[in-house]
């Protein structure tokens, strides 16, 4: 039987003491694993209102936001890459973990004891620890964590900046637990680990006194965070530092940390943010003489070159002054703007697809998620003011029109159409089926046209119900024509984009002229895919 607490939404109470890891047991505790509620997804309302939060405190404080929007989108561009793969498939981590339980398990400690819950959360506690210390010490396990520290900013933001390929080891160190604890309780555990390193991910709470000396505090992670010398591989810690005191890996925040790689990559293309150091990886290892050489370059540290220690030599470590400026996009402000309203827009759809993928085909699934990934691309490139940016974004355009006609997309606004459409027909109170289509069809239409400049060719229309009805009949017996009028609408406004956008990232001298295409682009991405844009096409222009 499945316990009722899996299907209900947690309360403000259990979410903010979730996020720092004070839930009890006997409100945590579950006997099969389908129980389990996903925490970190209904987490979401208190990622936003914690970053909402931190972005007042930061403005009160300081003056100004703790990083800038560029950063925060592709943290959160990660982020999204990182739990794409779970459209798919149980994460790994639970996977591996469910079959060694299943086929090698000594014994099965009891679920609803509190001992075996307390005895998890250390266990696990103490897989992070080696985890992430072998993250940072071995290369290949490098390529994926580096993701995590590319930001040059530090908030809360940073720590959603995910790894794709981080799941892929981290399973291994978690393992042995499964020999004993039944996965219902180490997946409440792995959630909760997650989930209370959020908070820590910020410079507006400084030192928290006695705490420091047990648990893992923002000051304790700002040095894990640093790329100054002295920071360095330490404090690996996630919720209990006291795993970094007992094997030697602590250093206490004692001077201004500067964040991020030791050699900055200087992007928010979310593809080199995922993947830059494994193509590093390749370069090294066919550069490197020796077949044990190649192999260290795999398995040894980051640093290590033939000739030096497993972890290479702290002196080759780039010194910092403290006055290091972050890496930050050089668009204007408006095409910053256009680029937040589309990942915002690209977020809502995010997650709508995650709420809907048990009734989805694997196809539209496959496709939503490589549009997803299409959008976050873009976005990248349209921060990094590349050349391409305008090609692409004029593709993903097209390629947003395509899917929403094929139907495995649905613009954003189709449901207020749709709502728009049914109250349209109530107040009508058409009883024939073919009436109120007809009906709705030119109320629509009218309304439509409304977004015209021509208020007097809307009224005629509104007028000419038998005129109408003519041309609905007219469009349901000539599809095709509906087709190709979509098309000639569509074209020539991505052309339009794609000229524009092209000269605005070529010349600064065109930044003025972005204002236009970026509205065209909105609407030809949301307006553009009204179940009924066809109709419109036709019966304006016959």
């Amino acid at each position: 039987m499945k316990n009722p607490e899996a299907q209900q939404d947690v309360s403000v109470s259990q979410g903010i003491r979730m996020m720092f890891y004070v839930m009890k047991p006997s409100e945590t505790s579950f006997q099969t694993l389908e129980e389990v509620p996903d925490y970190v997804r209904k987490a979401t309302p208190f990622f936003i209102s914690l970053m909402l939060l931190e972005l007042v405190v930061s403005w009160i404080r300081k003056g100004k936001p703790s990083g800038g929007l560029d950063d925060a989108l592709a943290s959160l561009s990660a982020g999204i890459m990182s739990r794409l793969p779970r459209l798919f498939s149980r994460s790994i981590e639970l996977t591996s973990y469910v079959y060694i339980w299943e086929n090698y398990r000594l014994i099965s400690l009891p679920w609803d004891s509190p001992w075996t819950w307390y005895l998890t959360f250390l266990g696990v506690d103490f897989g992070y620890y080696w985890f992430h210390r072998m993250a940072h010490e071995v290369n290949i396990m490098w390529a994926g964590h580096q993701t995590h520290h590319s930001s040059e900013g530090y908030n809360l933001s940073t720590a959603l900046r995910q790894s794709v390929l981080q799941i892929y080891t981290s399973w291994i160190f978690y393992s042995p637990l499964a020999l004993f604890i039944p996965p219902s309780v180490y997946a409440v555990h792995l959630q909760f680990n997650l989930l209370y390193q959020f908070w820590i991910h910020t410079e507006v709470i400084d030192n928290l006194g006695p705490l420091e000396l047990i648990l893992n505090t923002p000051s304790h992670h700002r040095v894990h965070h640093g790329r100054n010398r002295y920071c360095i591989d330490r404090n690996f810690a996630g919720t209990l530092i006291i795993w970094d005191r007992i094997f030697g890996t602590f250093e206490a925040e004692n001077e201004k940390v500067v964040y991020g790689l030791t050699h900055p990559i200087n992007t928010f293309e979310p593809f080199k943010v995922q993947f830059h150091h494994l193509v590093n990886i390749w370069t090294t290892f066919w550069a490197t003489p020796g077949f044990f050489n190649k192999f260290s370059v795999i398995f040894k540290g980051p640093g290590w070159s033939p000739g030096k220690p497993r972890l290479g030599l702290i002196e080759e470590i780039p010194e910092v002054e403290g006055k290091e400026i972050p890496f930050s996009s050089s668009a204007s402000q408006l095409l910053k703007i256009y680029v937040l309203v589309q990942f915002a827009l690209m977020l809502a759809f995010y997650e709508e697809t995650f709420a809907d993928k048990a009734v989805l085909s694997q196809v539209t699934l496959l496709l939503r998620v490589c549009f997803i990934i299409l959008t976050l691309t873009s976005i990248g490139f349209l921060l990094d003011q590349r050349r391409k940016a305008a090609v692409l974004e004029t593709f993903r355009c097209l390629v947003f029109l395509m899917l929403c006609r094929s139907g495995h997309l649905k613009p954003c606004l189709s449901s207020s159409s749709f709502a728009f459409e049914e109250t349209q027909v109530q107040s009508l109170g058409q009883e024939d089926p073919l009436e109120k289509e007809m009906a709705t069809h030119s109320s629509i239409l009218a309304w439509r046209i409304s977004w015209t400049e021509e208020p007097g060719r809307l009224q005629s229309m509104a007028s000419q119900e038998s005129d109408m009805t003519e041309r609905l009949n007219h469009h349901h017996h000539h599809a095709p024509w509906s087709e190709l009028c979509f098309l000639v609408w569509t074209l020539p406004a991505t052309h339009y984009i794609f000229f524009h956008l092209h000269c605005f990232l070529g010349s600064k001298e065109c930044e003025a002229t972005c204002l236009r295409p970026l509205e065209i682009t909105y609407v030809c991405t949301q307006f553009s895919c009204f179940n009924h844009l066809s109709t419109i096409v036709i019966c304006y222009n016959s």
